[in-house]
């Protein structure tokens, strides 16, 4: 169910190789949430360091929407980018996880595609 790999480099220079890597797959980077800022922000103390990643590629959201507006609840793609016991880690739920939760087997080829460019996005990132 997910996809989880060790990277090279701090949290901050991993979530830039996620960017260059997410553009050269045609994926765009609709938004990063820092969680120990937006914590911190509320009066919530959090150590840990994590950013999630929005990605998305509008022509494969727009043929998944069109065939299914519920999954707009999943949408866009998450990448998160965290510490944990010491390395650096970046992880994402997969594409096609996700899909089976809706009950559209139309859809198996275009999750598919999404999850396999989502990997490699981490796998150019986590180098």
């Amino acid at each position: 169910m997910l996809y989880v790999k060790e990277a090279k480099g701090s949290v901050e220079e991993v979530v830039e190789k996620l960017k260059t890597a997410a553009a050269e797959n045609r994926f765009g980077v609709l938004g990063i949430h820092d969680l120990k800022e937006k914590m911190a922000a509320k009066g919530v103390e959090f150590a840990h360091e994590c950013r999630i990643l929005e990605v998305c590629n509008p022509v494969q959201a727009k043929e998944v929407l069109e065939s299914n507006m519920a999954i707009s609840t999943a949408l866009p793609c998450r990448i998160s980018v965290y510490e944990e016991g010491g390395r650096v880690r970046v992880a994402t739920i997969k594409p096609t996880a996700m899909l089976a939760l809706y009950g559209s087997p139309e859809l198996e080829q275009v999750a598919q595609s999404v999850e396999e460019t989502i990997v490699r996005i981490i796998d150019a990132a986590s180098e």
